[in-house]
């Protein structure tokens, strides 16, 4: 009869580890990730920076911005007016083998459903890039340099430090200047967006950074780098928000952000020293 039991207990334990989340094991080593929040991407000629690690179901993607795959002039980020490449577009993922696959864009989503509000018109700027089965095995969702994200944080206050990692080509690899400390102004579009001020300012290429507020929780994503009212400052669109609309809106019904494998360090210096 014990025997029984045991075998019994052996199959419920099979089951449920068969049916588990991935847990930390399953990505690849931070030290030997190929495929990592910040990598570069490039939607026809558009480069953009990578934000976080999500998955959706068996799938799994990396963030950028949904305008990175726009079909119009820089100028235009109204994603319920602007053009942008279809679904299923290929897109080049810095240290992939394959291309990955424009799979959800907040603009065609927002366009598809005749989004009425301008606040999320505005500033609902996110898309996912589902990555070839063939390449999960080489990604790791930490943050490089700051590590975390520890998970999805909630909206911001002005006055609030943030961090982020960008990493455009105009850099030229040099990787000491991706790291970034900032700090919340204010608050615009009704709490999608908020505007940040970094000691380094993003800049072109930078467009889809994630942000991570002080306790390492993922934030927002960069959305726009403005010239007027506020000179040299990034609009970070929040997170929150954006992934909700692509629960509800875009099918994604269980997309979740993973969290990293990696402490969060929330020390500029040693983020731009690499230690």
């Amino acid at each position: 009869m014990w025997a029984g039991k045991t075998i019994a207990l052996s199959a419920i334990l099979v089951a449920l580890v068969a049916t588990a989340p991935a847990a930390a094991s399953a990505w690849a080593p931070a030290s030997q990730a190929k495929i990592t929040p910040g990598v570069q991407t490039d939607t026809a000629g558009g480069q953009c920076t990578a934000n976080f690690v999500y998955t959706n179901g068996g799938d799994t993607f990396i963030g950028q911005a949904a305008h990175c795959a726009g079909t119009g002039e820089a100028t235009e980020t109204d994603g319920c007016m602007a053009a942008s490449l279809p679904l299923g577009t290929p897109v080049t993922v810095s240290g992939a083998t394959r291309p990955g696959t424009l799979a959800y864009s907040s603009w065609l989503t927002m366009q598809q459903i005749d989004e009425a509000s301008p606040d999320t018109c505005a500033y609902n700027d996110l898309a996912l890039v589902k990555l070839d089965p063939a390449d999960v095995a080489l990604v790791n969702p930490s943050v490089p340099r700051f590590g975390g994200p520890t998970g999805l944080g909630g909206p911001s206050a002005t006055g609030d430090t943030v961090y982020s990692y960008g990493n455009s080509s105009l850099r030229f690899g040099i990787t000491q200047l991706s790291p970034k400390q900032g700090i919340v102004v204010e608050t615009v579009g009704d709490g999608w967006s908020r505007t940040v001020y970094t000691a380094s300012p993003g800049i072109p290429g930078d467009s889809g950074s994630g942000f991570l507020d002080a306790d390492g929780a993922a934030i927002g994503t960069l959305s726009t780098l403005a010239v007027l009212p506020t000179p040299l400052s990034n609009g970070v669109a929040d997170l929150g928000r954006e992934l909700q609309y692509a629960r509800t809106q875009g099918g994604l019904t269980d997309l979740e952000l993973v969290p990293g494998t990696e402490p969060f360090r929330p020390n500029l210096l040693q983020a731009i020293l690499g230690g």
